[in-house]
């Protein structure tokens, strides 16, 4: 069973097959800036997610087609749901296109940041864990969430946070300055 402190890896990547790859460095260097990841830990799991999409979508193609069709249908449609693809009619070979940055957006710190919700990614991180973002009023703590389409309209704060409570008491200083001009 193993010590509950020490959980098992979730991605499968042993050790690189060259150690020094100054290419692969950079570029993982750049997402985890870009995306205000905590580490590389964080994007691996991101690449393991996507490869495991992948090797799915390659043996739905490799299958008969009287098995392939329906295979591919759930893929899509769980595709779909994920926001990872934007139409559902899509070949199945664009499944094989599709990067870590697809999954990157989807995370519920980088979807915060796009709504204008943090001034910056490091910002949409910090208010998520500290407990002031809510999906649909069930308050997520996870930054890593992938927030799957129908509930991305839900993203906002907290019902029972600070920031709330502070813009509304913002919002009527304006309103009282305003009336006394």
């Amino acid at each position: 069973m193993g010590d509950p402190k020490r959980p098992k890896k979730k991605h499968v990547e042993g050790k690189p097959k060259r150690l020094w790859n100054s290419d692969l460095l950079m570029s993982e260097l750049r997402l985890v800036g870009e995306y205000g990841l905590r580490n590389k830990r964080e994007l691996w799991l991101a690449r393991a997610l996507l490869r495991s999409i992948k090797h799915r979508a390659r043996e739905i193609l490799s299958a008969p087609m009287e098995v392939r069709e329906e295979a591919e249908k759930r893929l899509k449609d769980r595709l779909f749901r994920m926001g990872l693809i934007s139409d559902i009619n899509m070949p199945l070979d664009s499944v094989l296109a599709l990067d870590v940055t697809a999954i990157l957006e989807r995370r519920l710190q980088t979807l915060v940041y796009r709504k204008g919700m943090a001034r910056s990614i490091h910002e949409a991180r910090q208010l998520i864990v500290h407990g002031h973002v809510s999906i649909n009023g069930v308050r997520v703590r996870s930054p890593g969430y992938l927030v799957p389409r129908n509930l991305e309209d839900g993203i906002g704060f907290a019902p029972t946070s600070r920031i709330i409570k502070a813009k509304a008491a913002q919002q009527a200083n304006q309103g009282e300055q305003a009336a006394n001009q």
